[in-house]
């Protein structure tokens, strides 16, 4: 099967973050044990869900992790103009689905070159490293990256997470984590506003705090010009609260999310936050016992790419595709995961993440064949001549 045709299988299965991924990993799997290779795979506490890892070729140290995710994020709500789940030819040289960019293209490339892998003579091994729910908080990359470096004897060097970015080598990546935060205050007429505890007027409070702490790590020179925007931001997507514009509100939440620069941590953000609410709750105590704020983290926060532009793998990774420069990415991907592993880390894949999560995604047939040509080049790196 060529690149396209694994593609095409790859998006067939429309597996959303957060919902089990044993019908696209069985596929892989049994597509990589039909060459003959060992695969290993890391499920789940519930069983539904598994990771997947392999090498091919000698087990010598210095090897490089080829590293994707199986899910993608929902279509619900979005104006396709073409089935997402079925690989369309556009016939504008591009190919339309959910999860042709993000990230699918890249795994297709690495398991279309798999047969030229196997028969290559290899002198330093090539790993696959393929995860689920990396679209709702990279949950299952610390468990893949545990597991490698657990089973095998031998110690990777290099992992390419093969996320969209035109083949541009990107050698960082903003960390995140997202949050919801509930307010219970007390319901009452709203002319009783200064003897009640309106939690929307709180929540209020707290999203003007979330944002200008955002403004003082700015003002502190909590600044990293490789990202755009520079700084750590914090950002309220979603609030909800009140049944009715005369009734003081008792129930009020929020979502928010921090994403941090590599020389910030969301975990110290969102403590000095918990101290705040504690500040809160006890004075407004005063006026209703019952006040509470609770905050709760969808995910471990997922930490940012901080790899150095002098790194060994920046170079190797810019001597298998056409760009001899490096950039960073304010998303967040399982980079910095496989980072914290002791492997050097970077983000190169084929597509643009301009297309990645919207109506009508697509990736260039001319990304698809770069991408072959990175595989074919690293495989000619790792091979002896």
């Amino acid at each position: 099967m060529n690149e396209i045709e694994i593609l095409q299988k790859l998006v067939s299965f429309p597996v959303l973050g957060g919902e089990s991924n044993l019908s696209i990993i069985t596929w892989i799997k049994e597509y990589i044990e039909s060459f003959g290779i060992a695969t290993h795979l890391v499920p789940n506490d519930k069983g539904n869900k598994a990771s997947l890892h392999c090498r091919i070729g000698p087990a010598i140290d210095g090897g490089v992790i080829l590293s994707g995710h199986t899910d993608v994020v929902p279509v619900l709500g979005q104006n396709w103009s073409t089935d997402p789940f079925v690989l369309t030819d556009g016939g504008d040289g591009k190919l339309y689905a959910r999860g042709s960019c993000d990230m699918k293209g890249f795994v297709a490339c690495s398991l279309a070159a798999l047969p030229n892998m196997v028969s290559a003579n290899l002198h330093t091994p090539i790993y696959f490293a393929f995860s689920y729910d990396e679209e709702i908080g990279c949950l299952a990359g610390p468990d893949l990256v545990q597991a490698i470096n657990a089973h095998y004897t031998e110690k990777p060097k290099f992992a390419i997470i093969g996320e969209p970015s035109m083949l541009q080598p990107m050698i960082g990546q903003k960390g995140i984590c997202v949050l919801d935060t509930q307010v219970n205050g007390s319901a009452g007429h709203s002319s009783r506003i200064l003897q009640e505890v309106s939690a929307i007027h709180e929540s209020a409070r707290l999203v003007i705090w979330l944002e200008d702490k955002m403004k003082q790590l700015v003002d502190a020179g909590r600044i990293d010009n490789r990202f755009h925007p520079p700084h750590s931001s914090l950002h309220i997507g979603q609030i909800q609260g009140g049944i009715a514009p005369n009734i003081i509100a008792d129930q009020a939440s929020f979502f928010w999310d921090v994403r941090t620069i590599p020389m910030d941590l969301a975990i110290d953000i969102i403590e000095e936050f918990e101290a705040y609410c504690r500040t809160r709750e006890a004075e407004l105590k005063k006026i209703f016992p019952g006040f509470k704020i609770t905050t709760r983290q969808h995910h471990p926060p997922v930490p940012p790419l901080d790899t150095d532009e002098n790194d060994d793998i920046v170079g190797f990774t810019q001597s298998l595709v056409d760009h001899d420069n490096w950039d960073t990415v304010s998303y967040a991907a399982e980079a910095g995961q496989f980072a914290e592993g002791g492997f050097q880390s970077i983000i190169c894949g084929p597509g643009s993440i301009a297309q990645a999560h919207r109506a009508n995604e697509f990736i260039e047939i001319d990304q698809m064949t770069k991408g072959m040509q990175m595989m074919e080049k690293l495989i000619s790196k790792l091979s002896v001549k």
